[in-house]
């Protein structure tokens, strides 16, 4: 496991450049919040599944899961990545966040529909994984009950303001460490087992570029 530090509202960590910023720059004036490439879309080398925050519209959100789905594009290209949000039964809702796994089981439920889906629809794609916030715990509880013949084509997961960060060790249990990075930006009280928002929490698209870096290098595209 990775843990990136950076101070909340500072210069960011960036990881290797990608591709280059002319093109970056083209895909994030197209960012999108929601995202079903996956489930309506052909199949593709790699998908990315996504989970949102709390109260985030669409289900990419817009804090850095569009930034992170821009930048993997970027790297790729859109013709060998797509991106899929964990919509419904996940609504992202902020009572989920006070239940015992910091979401409910029901969106736990939803991204491993998606990962169940990815590995029927598509057995040949590779997928790469990241939440915010509530959706960093969607994707503990989910990716660490998945079958080990799904976990095994879960290449790199990222984790932004990981709620369960304090709880679970700064790791997915069950899912390998050197698979996982996970950001935590100084200040933000989420990481050390609160619930406590801040202006940090809110920080995390700055890291979209690490993250999509962290991604490719996991994939050794």
């Amino acid at each position: 496991m990775v843990l990136e530090l950076r101070s909340g509202l500072a210069t960011p960590a960036f990881g290797k450049p990608i591709n280059n910023n002319a093109a970056r720059l083209q895909a994030r004036q197209t960012l999108v919040e929601t995202s079903n490439e996956l489930e309506d879309g052909p199949c593709k080398d790699v998908f990315f599944i996504f989970a949102r925050g709390s109260t985030e519209p669409g289900n990419m959100g817009e804090i850095v899961g569009p930034q992170t789905c821009s930048d993997l594009k970027s790297a790729l290209g859109d013709s060998v990545i797509g991106c899929q949000g964990v919509g419904s039964p996940y609504d992202a809702t902020l009572a989920d966040n006070f239940l015992p796994q910091n979401t409910s089981p029901q969106d736990i439920g939803a991204a491993t529909t998606l990962f169940d889906l990815a590995n029927s629809k598509c057995p040949n794609s590779k997928i790469v994984a990241g939440g915010y916030s509530q959706g960093t715990a969607v994707m503990d509880g989910s990716i660490q009950a998945l079958p080990a013949a799904i976990q095994n084509k879960i290449y790199g997961v990222v984790l932004f303001g990981f709620t369960r960060n304090q709880q679970d060790g700064g790791r997915i249990p069950n899912y390998p460490t050197s698979q996982t990075k996970v950001y935590c930006a100084v200040g933000d009280l989420v990481c050390d087992g609160t619930l406590i928002i801040t202006a940090a929490h809110l920080s995390y698209g700055v890291d979209a570029p690490s993250a999509a870096s962290f991604l490719v290098q996991q994939l050794g595209m």
